[in-house]
């Protein structure tokens, strides 16, 4: 199975999906070369950027990340300050060093070709790379796709997966489920909690105290980005001319902590959401949960309620959050998919909203049952949520519908702890497959190509 850690990943903005794919293909590109044998040869790389990495990868920062990585950038480590330099300094000389090491010319206007009209057969974010020598004779062909969330898939594994359905990745672990009938049997069995559940077999993968450690990171790495998007002001970059609003509600919440006004929650939650979607709308440093596009819904929910007086109490809350909501996200990442190019924003948003829907009942005390129906209920009425952003840029609708989805995952929780198992009409797998088929029958102008709805429809400033 899948880690929880694979579904929560630290990386840069705006895209997990265009931002960070993109970097960790060009990275797996020089790579293939050294271990070919072929990187001291290369003398040009040519990216051919497809479907939706072309139709909206300007603004989603696909053309910056694509030079990142063949420049040996990692999104993991790349500070964006570093990473702006390296680029300024690339389109002033036209030249690079490939993965650090060997020297070629490149140039961003005909090196890297915006292939809008062409859609990849089997996923929407489809990136090839060719490297030639100095006769111009090829080296090596390689075609990928960006699958959402950062995940990234060669050509054969896409090819595999097709074939067989379901590909077995990562480790073997002792409690396998691939539905969400199968999670709640084994706990039923067992008598663990979902998050229970999953730290045992995030065991057969590293030590627990490293998968502790991991999570804290995470934890961490959010709160990081929550702090940073609270105290920046100014326009968010693209030409939208979007202003930043977290500060500023920011400041009016702190001045009046105490409120009574029952609306509130509103205004923190969605205040926590906003900041870190503005900080991913500017590049900066955020926690793919589970794509980036949707990072803002999972902390802030988490950063509000989990604040237990006792800092051990608070660390155990977000590690028992994280891993609830991980095995959620696990299941949307095996039985459909959490890219908005194939789903729309019900793969993004939708999912991060169930996600932080059952993280957080499990935090109120929920059953596993309830778990699972909080993380339907997130996901029900998010079905067919389309991903249209204005401009191309990860920001309207985007920054708000993270505020909204925050909101919902809570309404989501509470209504599930005062529901019965037998008032549950519709399962998780269920809603989860539904969301699938519906993925599937939406018009590719709804899923992040900026061609319909709101894309076409607002006026860019």
């Amino acid at each position: 199975m899948l880690s929880v850690l694979d579904i929560f990943r630290i990386g840069i903005g705006p895209s997990s999906s265009h931002t960070v794919g993109p970097m960790r293909i060009s990275a797996m590109f020089v790579r293939a070369l050294g271990k070919s044998g072929k990187l001291d040869r290369v003398a040009r790389v040519a990216a051919e950027l497809r479907g939706s990495l072309a139709l909206t990868g300007v603004g989603h920062g696909t053309v910056e990340a694509t030079m990142l990585g063949l420049l040996g950038f990692h999104p993991e480590r790349t500070c964006p300050d570093e990473a702006a330099h390296a680029l300024s300094n690339l389109r002033e000389t036209k030249r690079m060093m490939l993965g650090g090491k060997q020297p070629i010319d490149f140039d961003p206007r005909s090196d890297i070709d915006l292939a809008g009209h062409i859609i990849p057969e089997l996923h929407p974010n489809g990136m090839q790379l060719t490297a030639f020598d100095k006769d111009g004779a090829e080296l090596l062909r390689r075609t990928y796709y960006s699958t959402g969330g950062g995940f990234v898939a060669s050509e054969a594994q896409l090819r595999r997966k097709l074939k067989n359905d379901i590909v077995k990745t990562g480790a073997q672990v002792p409690h396998d489920f691939g539905s969400a009938e199968e999670l709640l049997a084994i706990c039923a069995a067992t008598g663990q909690s979902i998050a229970e559940l999953v730290l045992a077999n995030e065991d057969a993968a590293r030590p627990r105290a490293k998968t502790v450690a991991g999570l804290d990171r995470i934890a961490e790495a959010m709160d990081q980005c929550i702090e940073r998007g609270l105290h920046q002001r100014g326009i968010l970059p693209g030409g939208l001319k979007v202003a930043r609003r977290a500060p500023d509600l920011w400041e009016k919440l702190s001045a009046n902590p105490q409120s009574n006004e029952r609306e509130q929650l509103f205004d923190w939650l969605n205040c926590f959401a906003m900041a870190v979607n503005e900080e991913n709308a500017a590049g900066g440093r955020v926690v793919t949960a589970p794509t980036n596009g949707a990072a803002g819904i999972i902390p802030a929910v988490m950063r509000f309620y989990c604040r237990d007086v006792d800092d051990q109490a608070c660390t155990e809350s977000r590690r028992n959050f994280l891993l609830t909501a991980g095995a959620i996200g696990l299941l949307y990442k095996q039985r459909a998919s959490i890219s908005g190019a194939e789903m729309g924003c019900q793969g993004e948003v939708g999912v991060a909203c169930s996600m932080a829907a059952g993280g957080l009942a499990a935090l109120w005390g929920a059953t596993p049952e309830q778990v699972a129906s909080a993380a339907e209920i997130g996901m029900e009425h998010n079905l067919g949520l389309t991903c249209d952003p204005v401009g191309g840029l990860v920001q309207v609708p985007c920054i708000e519908r993270n505020a909204i989805g925050a909101v919902k995952a809570v309404n989501a929780a509470r209504l599930a702890l005062h529901r019965t198992a037998a008032e549950s009409c519709v399962s998780l797998d269920q809603v989860i497959e539904t969301m699938r088929q519906t993925g599937l029958d939406m018009s590719t102008k709804y899923k992040e190509t900026s061609q319909g709805g709101l894309a076409v429809n607002v006026i860019e400033c």
